[in-house]
Protein backbone atom coordinates (compact mmCIF):
# COMPACT_ATOMS: atom_id res chain seq x y z
CA UNK A 1 0.00 0.00 0.00
CA UNK A 2 1.47 3.56 -1.16
CA UNK A 3 -0.98 5.48 0.99
CA UNK A 4 -2.51 4.21 4.05
CA UNK A 5 -6.18 3.87 3.04
CA UNK A 6 -7.21 5.28 6.92
CA UNK A 7 -5.70 9.09 5.37
CA UNK A 8 -7.04 8.62 2.25
CA UNK A 9 -10.43 8.20 3.48
CA UNK A 10 -9.99 10.58 6.34
CA UNK A 11 -9.47 13.51 3.56
CA UNK A 12 -12.59 12.31 1.43
CA UNK A 13 -11.32 9.48 -0.87
CA UNK A 14 -14.74 7.09 -2.06
CA UNK A 15 -14.46 3.74 -2.88
CA UNK A 16 -15.09 2.99 -6.73
CA UNK A 17 -16.11 -0.76 -8.10
CA UNK A 18 -15.15 -1.88 -11.09
CA UNK A 19 -16.27 -5.09 -13.37
CA UNK A 20 -13.72 -7.29 -15.61
CA UNK A 21 -13.38 -5.02 -18.68
CA UNK A 22 -14.16 -2.27 -17.41
CA UNK A 23 -12.10 1.15 -17.47
CA UNK A 24 -10.92 3.24 -14.72
CA UNK A 25 -9.60 5.51 -17.06
CA UNK A 26 -8.49 6.30 -20.89
CA UNK A 27 -5.75 7.13 -22.96
CA UNK A 28 -6.42 11.10 -23.56
CA UNK A 29 -8.36 12.27 -21.13
CA UNK A 30 -7.20 14.40 -18.12
CA UNK A 31 -5.93 12.95 -14.87
CA UNK A 32 -8.57 13.94 -11.84
CA UNK A 33 -8.14 11.49 -8.98
CA UNK A 34 -5.81 9.28 -7.57
CA UNK A 35 -6.15 5.73 -7.99
CA UNK A 36 -5.43 3.33 -5.43
CA UNK A 37 -6.12 -0.18 -5.92
CA UNK A 38 -7.90 -2.15 -3.26
CA UNK A 39 -8.36 -4.97 -4.19
CA UNK A 40 -7.94 -6.72 -7.65
CA UNK A 41 -5.86 -6.20 -10.62
CA UNK A 42 -5.81 -3.59 -13.63
CA UNK A 43 -4.00 -3.37 -17.05
CA UNK A 44 -2.28 -0.91 -18.22
CA UNK A 45 -2.21 -0.73 -21.89
CA UNK A 46 -1.78 1.40 -25.00
CA UNK A 47 -3.78 -0.31 -28.22
CA UNK A 48 -1.28 0.17 -30.94
CA UNK A 49 -3.26 1.38 -34.64
CA UNK A 50 -2.72 -2.06 -35.95
CA UNK A 51 -5.03 -2.80 -32.80
CA UNK A 52 -2.33 -4.55 -31.14
CA UNK A 53 -2.50 -4.04 -27.57
CA UNK A 54 0.93 -3.08 -25.88
CA UNK A 55 0.73 -3.56 -21.76
CA UNK A 56 3.47 -1.55 -19.70
CA UNK A 57 1.91 -3.37 -16.51
CA UNK A 58 -0.15 -5.42 -14.16
CA UNK A 59 -0.43 -3.86 -10.46
CA UNK A 60 -2.66 -4.74 -8.14
CA UNK A 61 -3.88 -4.87 -4.51
CA UNK A 62 -2.17 -1.65 -2.58
CA UNK A 63 -0.70 -0.28 -6.06
CA UNK A 64 -1.75 3.56 -7.16
CA UNK A 65 -2.31 3.61 -10.78
CA UNK A 66 -1.97 6.87 -13.20
CA UNK A 67 -0.27 8.77 -10.52
CA UNK A 68 2.30 10.66 -12.24
CA UNK A 69 -0.20 12.24 -14.17
CA UNK A 70 -1.16 14.34 -11.16
CA UNK A 71 2.07 16.24 -11.07
CA UNK A 72 1.59 17.22 -15.04
CA UNK A 73 -0.75 19.32 -17.27
CA UNK A 74 -0.28 16.03 -19.65
CA UNK A 75 -3.45 13.77 -20.13
CA UNK A 76 -2.85 10.19 -19.71
CA UNK A 77 -0.69 8.05 -22.36
CA UNK A 78 -2.12 4.90 -21.65
CA UNK A 79 -5.30 2.81 -20.09
CA UNK A 80 -6.08 1.94 -16.84
CA UNK A 81 -8.23 -1.74 -17.32
CA UNK A 82 -9.97 -3.80 -14.58
CA UNK A 83 -9.07 -7.28 -15.67
CA UNK A 84 -10.70 -8.85 -12.27
CA UNK A 85 -13.40 -6.91 -10.14
CA UNK A 86 -11.69 -4.52 -8.73
CA UNK A 87 -12.15 -2.23 -5.71
CA UNK A 88 -10.14 1.70 -6.28
CA UNK A 89 -10.08 3.89 -3.63
CA UNK A 90 -10.32 7.65 -5.27
CA UNK A 91 -9.52 10.80 -4.11
CA UNK A 92 -9.63 14.18 -5.81
CA UNK A 93 -6.53 15.46 -7.40
CA UNK A 94 -6.77 18.79 -5.39
CA UNK A 95 -7.02 16.71 -1.89
CA UNK A 96 -4.51 14.45 -2.89
CA UNK A 97 -1.85 16.91 -3.56
CA UNK A 98 -3.73 18.99 -0.23
CA UNK A 99 -1.98 15.33 1.62
CA UNK A 100 1.34 15.40 0.48
CA UNK A 101 1.30 19.54 0.52
CA UNK A 102 0.64 18.69 4.82
CA UNK A 103 2.67 15.55 4.39
CA UNK A 104 5.99 15.97 2.21
CA UNK A 105 7.33 13.24 3.48
CA UNK A 106 4.29 10.74 1.38
CA UNK A 107 5.88 12.39 -1.63
CA UNK A 108 9.21 10.13 -1.09
CA UNK A 109 6.75 7.17 -1.13
CA UNK A 110 5.32 8.19 -4.49
CA UNK A 111 8.95 8.44 -5.99
CA UNK A 112 9.37 5.66 -4.68
CA UNK A 113 6.88 3.33 -5.94
CA UNK A 114 6.95 5.62 -9.61
CA UNK A 115 10.85 4.97 -10.23
CA UNK A 116 9.79 1.01 -9.60
CA UNK A 117 7.36 1.03 -12.13
CA UNK A 118 9.64 3.23 -14.17
CA UNK A 119 12.45 0.67 -13.74
CA UNK A 120 9.56 -2.56 -14.60
CA UNK A 121 8.36 -0.46 -17.85
CA UNK A 122 12.15 0.36 -18.59
CA UNK A 123 12.82 -3.61 -18.36
CA UNK A 124 9.68 -4.59 -20.02
CA UNK A 125 10.96 -2.28 -23.33
CA UNK A 126 14.47 -4.54 -23.38
CA UNK A 127 12.13 -7.58 -23.90
CA UNK A 128 11.73 -6.23 -27.72
CA UNK A 129 15.59 -6.97 -28.38
CA UNK A 130 15.85 -10.16 -26.37
CA UNK A 131 15.15 -13.03 -28.92
CA UNK A 132 14.99 -15.89 -26.40
CA UNK A 133 11.63 -16.66 -24.46
CA UNK A 134 13.68 -18.30 -21.67
CA UNK A 135 15.82 -15.15 -20.85
CA UNK A 136 12.68 -13.01 -21.66
CA UNK A 137 11.03 -15.05 -18.51
CA UNK A 138 13.69 -15.21 -16.55
CA UNK A 139 14.22 -11.46 -16.39
CA UNK A 140 10.77 -11.31 -15.53
CA UNK A 141 10.51 -13.65 -12.73
CA UNK A 142 14.13 -12.39 -11.44
CA UNK A 143 12.63 -8.64 -11.45
CA UNK A 144 8.98 -9.65 -9.51
CA UNK A 145 10.95 -12.19 -6.77
CA UNK A 146 13.34 -9.79 -6.41
CA UNK A 147 10.70 -6.86 -5.59
CA UNK A 148 8.91 -9.13 -3.29
CA UNK A 149 11.78 -9.98 -1.31
CA UNK A 150 11.79 -13.85 -2.19
CA UNK A 151 15.30 -15.26 -2.68
CA UNK A 152 15.79 -19.22 -2.41
CA UNK A 153 14.53 -21.12 -5.19
CA UNK A 154 11.15 -22.47 -6.06
CA UNK A 155 10.27 -20.11 -3.10
CA UNK A 156 8.42 -17.50 -5.11
CA UNK A 157 4.42 -18.26 -6.66
CA UNK A 158 4.56 -16.47 -10.04
CA UNK A 159 1.30 -13.81 -9.80
CA UNK A 160 0.28 -14.12 -13.13
CA UNK A 161 -1.48 -16.20 -15.19
CA UNK A 162 0.12 -17.53 -18.65
CA UNK A 163 -1.97 -15.35 -21.00
CA UNK A 164 -0.60 -12.17 -18.39
CA UNK A 165 2.49 -13.43 -18.94
CA UNK A 166 2.51 -13.62 -22.57
CA UNK A 167 1.13 -9.87 -22.35
CA UNK A 168 4.12 -8.89 -20.57
CA UNK A 169 6.93 -10.66 -22.39
CA UNK A 170 5.44 -10.06 -25.91
CA UNK A 171 5.46 -13.58 -26.56
CA UNK A 172 2.38 -15.71 -27.69
CA UNK A 173 0.61 -17.79 -24.77
CA UNK A 174 1.64 -21.09 -26.72
CA UNK A 175 4.82 -20.31 -26.52
CA UNK A 176 5.01 -19.33 -22.98
CA UNK A 177 3.19 -22.79 -21.99
CA UNK A 178 6.02 -24.32 -23.99
CA UNK A 179 8.67 -22.75 -22.38
CA UNK A 180 7.60 -22.34 -19.01
CA UNK A 181 7.47 -26.46 -19.79
CA UNK A 182 11.49 -26.12 -20.97
CA UNK A 183 12.40 -24.74 -18.21
CA UNK A 184 10.43 -26.97 -15.39
CA UNK A 185 12.36 -29.67 -17.29
CA UNK A 186 15.67 -27.37 -16.83
CA UNK A 187 14.67 -27.05 -12.93
CA UNK A 188 14.62 -23.14 -13.83
CA UNK A 189 11.18 -23.31 -12.34
CA UNK A 190 8.78 -26.06 -10.15
CA UNK A 191 5.28 -26.36 -11.55
CA UNK A 192 2.22 -27.69 -9.52
CA UNK A 193 -0.70 -27.62 -11.32
CA UNK A 194 -0.98 -24.21 -13.08
CA UNK A 195 1.23 -22.62 -10.56
CA UNK A 196 5.02 -21.68 -11.46
CA UNK A 197 7.30 -21.27 -8.71
CA UNK A 198 10.53 -19.69 -9.24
Amino acid sequence: MIIHEDLLFAHGAKIGKYNAADYIFEEGTAAKYYFQIKSGTVKLNTFLEDGKEFVHGLPFDGHCIGESYLFTGHHYAVNAIAITSCEIIMISKTKFLQILLRQPELMLEINKYTAERLHFRYLISSFLVISDPIVKLEKLFDHIKDYFGFEEAYSFLVPYTRQQIATLTGLRVETVIRYIKKMHEQKLVRLESTKIYY
